[in-house]
């Protein structure tokens, strides 16, 4: 595996490659992230792993500076998945350079955590777009756990007509449903057993939705999951993942924000 931390020394390095795959990463590998590399090395000819904690994306500083690192551990989990390249790039070496597409954020942007965390989507699709126009890769894998996300990067694809392909991957859970997630590093195994017993509650509150024995109802849930021991519930909303509306039909994922101490956590399914 090659490091590189420069910009123009990967160019160099990957300019004459047609089939490259790209992982965009902030580091902290989890099997989620495994489960994305795996698959870009299956089926691609060279993987480009990129570990860059962005700073423009986190509206919080403590979260951003509390974001955890294990960068050496990384290492060792890119070589052992056979990984050719890993960009593990400075701030100055992502955002000093004018870029050609324009920053385009579609009004999806505008629901979910879009109303509780002022700037992000802006700084995630800046910083995507930035590391876009660096590698130019054939294919871009991105898990589905965060869908709005991977959505919203899509679009602003397809806006600025990049030569790039959305792979949307399955989110990879452990054997209690749990999505597997960086955050997880920062709770205790008391907090993982709210967690668990949160998920448990909101499987049910989809199924009893879909059977038609209750309709949603978002108050009733929020003061649910507060008795469970969650401290804090930004949403929990079905969303048609086709028209990325209110769902007319039974055919929805149930998203999801929610805080257990000061950890917040999202998922859908």
């Amino acid at each position: 595996m090659k490091l590189f931390t420069n910009k123009k020394k990967l160019q160099r390095e990957i300019n004459n490659i047609n089939n490259i795959s790209f992982v965009p990463t902030m580091g902290a590998l989890h099997k989620g992230h495994q489960s994305l590399i795996k698959k870009s090395v299956k089926e691609s000819k060279k993987t480009l792993v990129s570990i860059f904690v962005n700073p423009k994306q986190f509206d919080n500083k403590k979260d951003f500076s509390n974001y955890p690192k294990s960068y050496y551990e990384d290492i060792k989990i890119l070589k052992k998945l056979r990984v050719n390249y890993l960009y593990k790039p400075s701030y100055a070496d992502i955002y000093k350079f004018k870029t050609k597409n324009k920053i385009f954020l579609h009004k999806f942007s505008k629901r979910l955590c879009g109303k509780y965390r002022k700037g992000h989507f802006k700084g995630m699709i800046d910083v995507v777009n930035r590391l876009l126009e660096i590698i130019k890769p054939k294919k871009i894998l991105l898990g589905k756990k965060d869908f709005q996300q991977l959505i919203l990067i899509k679009k602003h694809i397809e806006k600025n007509k990049i030569n790039t392909r959305v792979i949307s991957c399955k989110t990879i859970r452990d054997k209690e449903f749990v999505a597997y997630s960086s955050r997880l590093k920062r709770i205790n195994s008391y907090e993982k057993k709210i967690l668990i017993k949160i998920l448990k509650v909101l499987r049910n509150y989809k199924k009893n939705i879909i059977s038609q024995k209750i309709k949603h109802d978002f108050h009733m849930i929020k003061n649910e999951l507060l008795s469970i021991g969650v401290d804090k519930v930004d949403y929990v909303e079905l969303v048609d993942l086709k028209t990325l509306k209110k769902p007319k039909k039974n055919k929805f994922n149930l998203f999801f924000a929610f805080y257990i101490g000061k950890i917040r956590f999202i998922d859908n399914f």
